[in-house]
């Protein structure tokens, strides 16, 4: 019995030792592809994504856009406003909640 709980005792030990190792190497890999260069298709793709948020921040919207996006855009605007009523459709609403009365009444 004291021969069986010896045996079993590296089993558990090699088993935690390979969770540590496996996290280990999954943390490593992160911090060396962080340390390492990005290849060009991503460096690209970050570049244009870059330049597309320094252009939006700039225009106030959307980038390259023509006058039928615009037009577009007012048509859908109008007909939301059509159907749902007034209000600027352009911004996120704001929620106004009461608080409730937990107040008994007498009867």
């Amino acid at each position: 019995m004291v021969l069986r709980q010896l045996l079993r005792v590296p089993a558990l030990l090699r088993a935690a030792v390979a969770v540590q190792l496996r996290r280990n190497v999954g943390l490593s890999a992160v911090a060396f592809n962080r340390a390492k260069e990005l290849d060009p298709v991503q460096k690209m793709f970050l570049d244009k994504i870059r330049e597309y948020n320094t252009k939006s921040k700039q225009a106030g919207g959307p980038v390259d856009v023509g006058p039928e996006f615009q037009k577009d855009m007012n048509e859908s605007l109008a007909r939301l406003q059509r159907m749902y009523g007034e209000g600027d459709l352009t911004k996120f609403p704001e929620f106004k909640f009461e608080e409730p009365n937990f107040e008994e009444t007498p009867k």
